[in-house]
């Protein structure tokens, strides 16, 4: 009996044994709630609209990156976003940013123009390009650190998506459109196209009386021609702040004085009434005639044009028991006058030479 209960025991302790080499294989389930509270708690930080961020370019992909600064500051300011951190509630600001490097959240970068150019007083406070930091740890001193992850994409991007292949059937469909819809679609096109080239006019005149008087450099709707801005950021009208050197009085004058100079020079060559009122003419003939088109229009007047041409067809062609034409034949390169002085030549020598 003893042995069998010692058998016994001796089997309940290698199950046991296998069940802990069991249990400890699976990872702890902390560690895996740890692993996806950090993809929340970034995740919830990138979409927070009070964590200031860029876009920029990170060899060669376009990367949105904010800096250790405006980190520090957003979760001193939200402590609420550390509540999905669950058992790492106490954690130090730099050791979150610390375990977000170490998990490949985030990456430290760093600025690729590293002087500053001519005409700054500093560099710039939002680079464009940036490149990969060697040593990868958090600072807020002039440190940048880019998300690594794709962000969840907003139901109307989504929805979007599924529009650009229609709009691109639209597109390819535009020839076999009714003539009223490419009507309205050339007035919208041209519609948009002046409304750029206005907003770029209006820009480029407000920041040189600016420059020229004030000495400042005035951006409206700075980021208009950026190619990394986003759409948000496209359309941002107030300008942003001026951070080059103040311009010199001479630099000033100089350009006072050339565009007065072009001013002057349009005004005094400009067209006069009648040459304008005909290239007014002359252009709106052209946009009525493009206008005015349509394809019943069109084929009337081939149908027309074929007639006529069947017409004098039959006219010139000699139809069956019709007279002869009484012109006389030419032959090749023989002109009408040619012929005429060949046959006065053979007169005369008829009458010097009589029966």
């Amino acid at each position: 009996m003893k042995k069998t209960g010692g058998g016994g025991g001796a089997a309940g302790d290698k199950k046991k044994g296998r069940r802990a080499d069991s249990v400890a294989d699976i990872p702890p389930r902390k560690q895996a709630v740890e692993k996806d509270v950090f993809q929340i708690f970034a995740e919830r930080v990138r979409n927070h609209k009070d964590l200031e961020s860029r876009w920029a370019v990170l060899q060669e992909t376009r990367v949105e990156y904010f800096r250790g600064k405006d980190f520090v500051s957003f979760l001193r300011n939200h402590p609420e976003v550390e509540d999905v951190l669950i058992t790492d509630k106490n954690l130090e600001i730099e050791d979150i940013a610390i375990t977000l490097l170490r998990k490949n959240l985030i990456v430290r970068c760093d600025r690729v123009v590293k002087i500053v150019r001519p005409g700054k007083r500093k560099l710039s406070t939002w680079p464009a390009h940036l490149e990969i930091f060697a040593d990868q740890v958090f600072s807020d001193n002039d440190a940048f650190f880019a998300w690594t992850f794709v962000n969840r994409r907003p139901l109307w991007q989504t929805l979007l998506s599924f529009c650009w292949p229609v709009l691109t059937l639209a597109i390819c469909l535009f020839p076999v459109y009714p003539h009223q819809v490419k009507l309205l679609i050339l007035y919208l096109c041209a519609g948009v196209l002046l409304l750029i080239l206005c907003v770029l006019l209006l820009r480029a005149v407000v920041f040189g009386a600016l420059w020229i008087v004030l000495g400042k450099r005035v951006w409206f709707f700075p980021n208009i021609l950026a190619e990394e801005a986003t759409l948000k950021e496209l359309f941002q009208f107030w300008p942003q702040k001026d951070e080059g050197e103040r311009p010199k009085w001479t630099a000033r004058l100089f350009y006072a004085i050339v565009a007065v100079l072009v001013i002057t020079l349009l005004r005094h060559h400009a067209p006069d009434e009648a040459a304008r009122a005909r290239y007014q003419k002359r252009v709106s003939n052209i946009i009525d005639d493009v206008l005015e088109w349509s394809p019943r229009l069109a084929l009337s007047g081939m149908m027309e044009k074929q007639t006529v041409v069947n017409v004098t067809d039959s006219e010139n062609n000699v139809t069956d028991g019709g007279a002869e034409s009484s012109w006389p034949e030419f032959t090749e390169g023989e002109t009408f006058s040619d012929q005429s002085e060949a046959e006065e030549i053979r007169n005369v020598g008829d009458t010097d030479h009589p029966n």
